[in-house]
């Protein structure tokens, strides 16, 4: 579904991203691993448009998405779920919803369908509440809301887990593992959290210093060849 082939990415004078090659399957939940600081938000940022890359080729489907904006690639089915959760916080709980269906035809741009408060019931009694009036794991639900109502092929996340309480944490895998298990979408998942990623991973990649050192399926995860690139 996405392809990446020999990304490279430079912040000043710093090679942030350097000659990284990965893809994510539809279906499949692939895992992002590193430490802090090695190029994994900045990856995900380029693969969804948001930072330039340097030189490489990022293919989604049939379609050359390199040189695409960020909402053209969200036009074409990707949807992205950042770190810290950056929802609206001057709007309320349902626009932030909304916002989601930017790319949407009008038709379809004003309607929230009910599986979405399934997945995450607390936000059903909160349209019209403010979304910085919410609690951080309830942010996250909403950020997560409001990428899954664009309908995406693929979606990304950055860091999901990341100071959520954990019956948040578990909220969060049931929706990951129902969105895995349903087959029609694929899942990049950045995680600091090492058991999270591998209750949910089917494959990873792992990060350090801007270049791919270790990947493989599941079983692997467990490798000492991925650990030390993970220990602090």
């Amino acid at each position: 579904m996405l392809v990446a082939t020999d990304l490279n990415q430079y912040y000043g004078g710093s090679h942030t991203l350097r000659g990284i090659s990965m893809s994510a399957k539809q279906g499949e939940c692939t895992a992002l691993l590193g430490r802090n600081g090695v190029g994994k938000t900045t990856l995900l940022k380029c693969l969804m448009g948001v930072l330039p890359l340097s030189s490489g080729k990022v293919m989604f489907g049939e379609h050359d998405i390199t040189r695409l904006k960020p909402h053209q690639r969200a036009a074409l089915g990707i949807a992205y779920v950042p770190q810290g959760r950056e929802i609206f916080a001057r709007l309320s709980v349902e626009d932030n919803i909304f916002m989601g269906m930017a790319t949407k035809p009008a038709a379809q741009s004003r309607r929230i369908k009910g599986e979405i408060f399934e997945l995450f019931p607390v936000l059903k009694e909160m349209l019209g509440r403010r979304g910085g009036d919410l609690s951080g794991g309830q942010q996250q639900q909403l950020a997560i809301a409001r990428a899954l109502v664009a309908q995406p092929r693929l979606i990304i996340f950055d860091e999901p887990t990341e100071g959520i309480q954990p019956s948040i944490i578990k909220d969060i895998e049931r929706v990951i593992r129902m969105l895995r298990e349903r087959g029609d979408i694929g899942i990049l998942l950045c995680e600091q959290y090492f058991d999270f990623a591998r209750a949910l991973a089917d494959r990873f990649i792992v990060l350090s210093r801007g270049e791919v050192v270790a990947s493989g399926d599941r079983a692997a995860m467990d490798g000492e060849d991925v650990r030390k690139h993970l220990a602090v």
